[in-house]
C-alpha cells in the first residue's frame, strides 16, 4: 500500500493552511475548513470516517510547522479512547473541534497502566468520586472535556469529569517545549462518570497507547524531514573559507547519515501507519518499532541541525532551538525509546537485554 492522492490533496491543504497560521490560531481553520478533529471519528457520530493514514498526515505536517495545537490529544487519544470505550456520546463535539478533550493517565513520570493510583470509590450517594493526581496530561489546562483513568475494585476504568468540577485543580506546566502544552491535573474528591465498562481501562489505554505512538511517530518524521531541510538549505548558503559549508566532505556526510536516518524512520511510521489502518494483529510491535526509530532519528537530526548551524543554531531568533526541544519532548512522551523496545522485546517474547 502507497499513500494515495487523496493524502496528498490532504497533506497540501493542511501545509497551506500552516504556512498562514502556523500557530495555536490554527486549530480552528483545521477543524472547521479541513476537518481535521473528527477524521477518526465515524461518520455516525459527524466524524469524517477515516483512519490512521488521514491522521497521519495530519501528524506530519503539523510536525514540520510545530504547530502547537491539541490535535494528537484531543483527536487522537481522547477520541480513540472513547472509541475504544464504546461510548460515543462526546464525539460529535470532539469532531468539530467545539469541545477539546484531554486523557489523563500518566502519573509518576510513567504512561504505563500499571503505574496508575489514582481510585474511584462509589459513595453512599451512588455517584463515583477520584482522587489522585496526574502528569504530562495533554492541553489538560484548556481542555473542556477530561478522561481519567482510575482503579475501582474491578481494576483500571476510564472517567469523564467536568474541568470545573468541585475537586479538581488544573495546572499548567512550564515545559521545556513550549509548543506542546501540558498540565498537571488533582482531584480531590472529584466527581465522575465512568466511561466504558468498569475494569476494562488496562485494554482501552494499551489501545490508546499504540495509536498515540503510531501518530507520534509521525509527528517526529514530519519535524526530522523539515530539520533536514533547513539544514540543506543553509549548508548551501553558508560561505567559509571562500566555499558553501555543504561543498566540505565532512558536511556532506553528517548530511547524508540524517538523510538515511529520516527515511528509514518514515519507513518505520507509515509501516506502523499501515498497520493501524488494517487493524493488523501485530500493531503494537509496529507502534513500538516506530515510536522507538523515530524519536532516536528525531533526536539526531535535531542535534545536526543545532551542530551545522553553527553559532546561529544556538540562538533564540532560529528555529533550530524550538525543533531539539521538541526531538526531546517527543522522545520522552509515552515512554523513551528503551521502554518500546523492551516492550517489542516482550512481545517478540525476547529477553530486553539481547541485542
Amino acid at each position: 500500500m502507497r499513500p494515495t492522492g487523496e493524502h496528498e490533496e490532504l497533506r497540501s491543504a493542511v501545509r497551506a493552511l500552516l504556512a498562514r497560521q502556523p500557530d495555536a490560531s490554527a486549530w480552528r481553520p483545521l477543524t472547521a475548513q479541513i476537518g481535521a478533529a473528527g477524521l477518526a471519528v465515524p461518520e455516525e457520530y459527524g466524524g469524517a470516517g477515516c483512519g490512521a493514514l488521514e491522521v497521519h498526515v495530519v501528524m506530519e505536517e503539523l510536525g514540520r510547522a510545530l504547530a502547537p495545537v491539541p490535535f494528537l490529544g484531543s483527536a487522537v487519544l481522547t477520541t480513540q479512547a472513547l472509541l475504544a470505550c464504546g461510548d460515543p456520546a462526546r464525539l460529535p463535539e470532539l469532531a468539530d473541534g467545539s469541545v477539546v478533550g484531554a486523557l489523563a493517565w500518566a502519573e509518576n513520570g510513567s504512561w504505563e497502566p500499571a503505574a496508575v493510583r489514582t481510585e474511584a470509590r462509589r459513595g453512599v450517594d451512588g455517584a463515583w468520586r477520584l482522587t489522585g493526581v496526574k502528569e504530562h496530561v495533554l492541553d489538560g489546562a484548556d481542555a473542556g472535556l477530561l478522561i481519567v483513568a482510575a482503579r475501582t475494585d474491578a481494576g483500571l476504568s476510564l472517567f469523564e469529569t467536568a474541568p470545573d468540577a468541585r475537586g479538581l485543580r488544573r495546572e499548567r506546566l512550564v515545559t521545556m517545549d513550549s509548543t506542546r502544552p501540558q498540565a498537571r491535573i488533582v482531584l480531590d474528591g472529584t466527581v465522575g462518570r465512568p466511561v466504558g465498562r468498569d475494569g476494562d481501562g488496562a485494554r482501552v489505554l494499551r489501545r490508546v497507547t499504540d495509536l498515540g505512538c503510531v501518530a507520534l511517530a509521525a509527528e517526529q518524521v514530519g519535524a526530522a524531514e523539515r530539520c533536514l531541510e533547513l539544514t540543506v538549505a543553509y549548508a548551501r548558503e553558508r560561505v567559509q573559507f571562500g566555499r558553501p559549508i555543504g561543498s566540505f566532505q565532512a558536511v556532506k556526510h553528517r548530511l547524508a547519515d540524517a538523510y538515511v536516518r529520516v527515511e528509514a524512520a518514515r519507513s518505520a511510521a507509515w509501516g506502523a501507519a499501515f498497520a493501524a489502518a488494517e487493524g493488523a494483529a501485530e500493531l503494537s510491535r509496529f507502534a513500538a518499532v516506530a515510536k522507538s526509530a523515530c524519536s532516536e532519528a528525531f533526536s539526531a537530526v535535531a542535534g545536526e541541525m543545532v551542530q551545522l548551524h553553527g553559532g546561529i543554531g544556538i540562538t533564540w531568533e532560529h528555529d533550530a532551538h524550538r525543533y531539539f526541544k521538541r526531538a526531546h519532548g517527543c522522545g520522552q512522551l509515552f515512554g523513551a525509546p528503551a521502554r518500546h523496545r523492551e516492550r517489542l522485546a516482550a512481545e517478540l517474547g525476547l529477553t530486553a537485554g539481547r541485542g
